[in-house]
């Protein structure tokens, strides 16, 4: 019996790994102990040239790599060498039928020389250079013509024949039946690609597909993701076996497949919203995101069911048995609670591919007992729910990866012995972390200094509004403050006014600013108020990037960031491949935008560049700022018991500079109180100056919606501006929506406004830096020599 994966990705492929080389597909091959695999990409002429390098004819229309490229691999030296297949994929993007039709093929051919052939054909209808898997305006019954006028070897599989934007039934841009897409060459068609977010009983449900057999491929995109999904052959190595048995059925033994609820197109939902809706649900909703208002992403499941013409419960005729497996680094994490890609499983998968041998046959044949003895007991026992079925499967949406869990918090503590962890008993740490737990351990429990800094009441030299605002009991509290009303000083006040006089403890106090000097700033204040640095420490403050950070980190591994030179390159390469004209700064707005539930501002944008973008980052295992901000919404807005552990932070919790947050930020201030005891936010309307990234002013309102009982109050003294100012300012402001805005002068008059007019912008900035080096008295030398007097 050999495995197969036949539908992988190059180097040269959009969003794919620069390791998606023949050393490493050979390598991870070996690891996963897959017998026979795909090139990929063969429409790509520095593929095939590298292809021609490297491997050496093997058996009839297969290959192997050559020796000397072979990679050293403690853990699969000495097992059977992998075949190569000669494979790709093509994206057929074509008008049919009125509508705008994106279907993706999967191709193999019998040799490399069949590939050359084939490639010069296409060349001479559309650009295969620009990617591994090239877009061509050509209808797919045309492709299979000339595919098989080429090479009639050739088998042709349309590929994930279920996701939604790019396969053959795809809900945005597919066909409702196969014979409508390949019209009079249908016979030539003999396999279908089910793809990740579906599995044979899902398929099993349309009776027309009945005379098909189902494939399963990885559609790997890195070396590492190989396997995800494969075939079961009962051949004899060669590819006319290889082909007989897609094309006949005779010789497929069966397919591995991924749960289909890990597929990143499963369910429907709205990935920026963080939306994930059941049929059902996204039925009630007329396929309208609630929290947007833009269409939902329709899943593989709900198009399924649109098209059934049976009942879950139906095997179709003659169908091949298949297994429901995950990837073994996905096994490890969901036995023992770690982060698949985290440090400690990648070392025990290395271990156990080095005392048991490759992932496949780990996953379905070792005995569990040698499993344990290798592994420990929550692997053994997590290997053996996954070989019955008995997995904990949160469903993907929307291009978000579903996930599994096998074990249990607690069935993992009770299977390792480490009842102790409840009791409080904290795991001693070694080296520079036992060195900071002592001096933590040590400050904890030193006595105050000699000389402590006096705090001052927190009441202390406030007016009778911000008195108002600081002291207000409701669960609820607004606080509308105009430029120089003392914002920074009510916040910090009513900080110090939660602890100091109602007796609230540190730990459960969040303040949320926008920059990070903002929050050294109140840290500061804070310090200063309560009498050092002790009473602080305790409480959470930070802009809302850094505190998801903490939070994501605290409660995953391998939080790792993009940096801004990075994002920067990855906009850059994918706008070349996708002909984006845009600026990578302009690219990277975009993708904020759609992340943030925003329209496009720039028509250039495409969902396949976005796509492709978010692909890039998951391969390389990386989140952007706007991505912690959707994970961390995630696991805020989820029931679970993690999430009740941080929760008592936020049972107090502020938000400086309110009119500033967009929806995705209104949504976790929602989700980090919603079992809150007091919600009190502070800013300024009318200097609400992020609209481009999604901020609005009506968000003060939006909470006043969500919270009824909330009580509003506006700060009116102006400790900043002399009266001459004010009266200039507050028409042209009240000229915003809302009351008129009063704003009471604290300095005596002072000089006269005066209005400029200039012809350019250029021409402002010039006036206004002479005026700053005239106030001055200049800025370097000559200034100062030529206005000496003035002062």
């Amino acid at each position: 019996m050999y495995i197969a994966d036949l539908h992988i990705h190059s180097k040269y492929s959009r969003a794919t790994s620069r390791e998606c080389v023949p050393e490493y597909l050979d390598l991870w091959a070996r690891r996963k102990g897959i017998d026979i695999v795909g090139t990929g990409d063969f429409t790509h002429p520095a593929w095939r040239e590298e292809l021609n390098e490297k491997l050496v004819p093997a058996e009839e229309g297969l290959y192997t790599l050559r020796e000397e490229y072979r990679l050293h691999d403690a853990c699969t030296d000495g097992l059977r060498r992998p075949r190569f297949v000669v494979t790709g994929e093509i994206s057929s993007i074509y008008k049919k039928g009125g509508r705008v039709r994106k279907v993706h093929n999967v191709i193999l051919l019998p040799s490399l020389e069949a590939a050359e052939t084939l490639a010069q054909k296409l060349e001479a209808i559309g650009n295969i250079h620009s990617d591994g898997r090239p877009i061509l305006g050509l209808d797919c019954r045309d492709l299979l013509e000339i595919t098989l006028e080429a090479c009639p070897d050739a088998v042709f599989i349309p590929a994930h024949i279920w996701t939604p934007h790019f396969s053959l039934f795809g809900a945005f841009s597919g066909f409702d039946t196969i014979e409508e897409c390949f019209e009079d060459l249908t016979p030539h068609i003999h396999a279908l690609e089910t793809g990740l977010s579906s599995d044979p009983p899902m398929n099993w449900r349309l009776s027309a597909l009945d005379g098909y057999h189902l494939i399963s491929n990885s559609d790997a995109h890195s070396p590492s993701k190989l396997g995800r999904e494969a075939n079961l052959l009962d051949i004899s190595l060669s590819y006319p076996a290889l082909s007989h048995a897609l094309q006949t059925g005779e010789g497929l033994a069966g397919t591995i497949e991924f749960f289909p609820e890990e597929g990143k197109y499963h369910y429907d939902g709205h990935r920026n919203c963080n939306l994930c809706l059941s049929p059902a649900e996204a039925e009630r909703y007329g396929g309208i995101c609630p929290v947007c208002g833009r269409k939902l992403t329709i899943g593989v499941q709900h198009r399924v069911e649109q098209l059934a013409d049976r009942g879950e419960d139906v095997r179709a005729p003659g169908a091949n048995p298949f297994e429901s497996l995950a990837p073994l680094p996905e096994v490890i994490a969901g036995s023992t609670g770690l982060s698949a890609t985290g440090s400690k499983v990648s070392a025990q998968y290395e271990s156990m591919l080095r005392q048991l041998g490759p992932e496949f046959p780990i996953l379905r044949e070792i005995a569990p007992e040698d499993i344990e003895r290798a592994a420990g007991p929550c692997v053994a026992e997590g290997i053996r729910r996954l070989r019955a079925g008995k997995v904990e499967r949160s469903p993907g949406y929307d291009g978000a990866y579903g996930k599994i869990q096998l074990l249990r918090p607690d069935e993992i503590d009770a299977l390792n012995g480490q009842i102790s962890f409840f009791l409080g008993q904290t795991p001693a740490k070694k080296g520079p972390a036992r060195k900071l737990q002592k001096r933590a351990a040590k400050a904890e429990s030193a006595p105050a200094e000699s000389t402590p800094t006096v705090p001052s009441g927190p009441l202390d030299g406030l007016n009778e509004e911000q008195l108002a605002a600081v002291t207000a009991p409701e669960r609820t509290v607004s606080v509308s403050a105009g430029p120089g009303t003392g914002k920074t000083k009510t916040l910090v006040s009513r900080i110090a006014y939660l602890i100091q006089n109602r007796g609230v403890k540190p730990s459960e106090i969040t303040a949320v600013t926008f920059t990070n000097k903002a929050a050294g700033e109140m840290r500061e204040r804070l310090e200063k108020q309560l009498g050092g640095k002790r009473a602080v420490r305790a409480m959470t403050i930070g802009t809302f990037h850094a505190i998801c950070l903490q939070l994501l980190t605290e409660h995953t591994q391998g939080v790792n960031l993009l940096d801004e030179y990075e994002a920067r390159e990855i906009a850059d390469e994918i706008g070349k491949a996708h002909a984006c004209k845009l600026s990578p700064t302009a690219f990277l707005q975009e993708v904020s935008r759609r992340k943030n539930g925003l329209e496009p501002s720039e028509s250039a944008f495409s969902s396949e560049a976005f796509d492709a973008y978010q692909e890039c980052l998951h391969t390389a295992n990386v989140l952007d700022f706007d991505d912690l901000l959707l994970q961390a919404v995630a696991m805020a807005e989820a029931e679970t018991e993690k999430n009740a552990k941080w929760a008592k932070r936020f049972h107090y919790l502020l938000v400086d500079e309110f009119q500033d947050i967009n929806a995705l930020q209104f949504r976790l201030v929602q989700a980090w109180n919603r079992n809150g005891k007091s919600l009190f936010v502070i800013g300024d309307p009318d200097q609400s100056i992020y609209g481009f990234r999604g901020s609005d002013a009506h968000c003060f309102a939006r909470l006043e919606e969500s919270f009824p009982a909330m009580r509003s109050i506006r700060l009116l003294k102006n400790y900043r501006s002399t009266p001459e100012i004010l009266r200039c300012a507050l028409p042209v402001i009240s000229e915003n929506e809302g009351s008129q805005r009063l704003l009471e002068a604290q300095h005596p008059s002072g000089a006269l406004v005066r209005c400029v007019t200039a012809e350019s912008d250029l021409s402002e900035g010039i006036y206004i830096a002479k005026e700053i080096n005239r106030m001055v008295g200049g800025i370097d030398m000559l200034d100062s020599d030529a206005g000496g007097s003035l002062r």
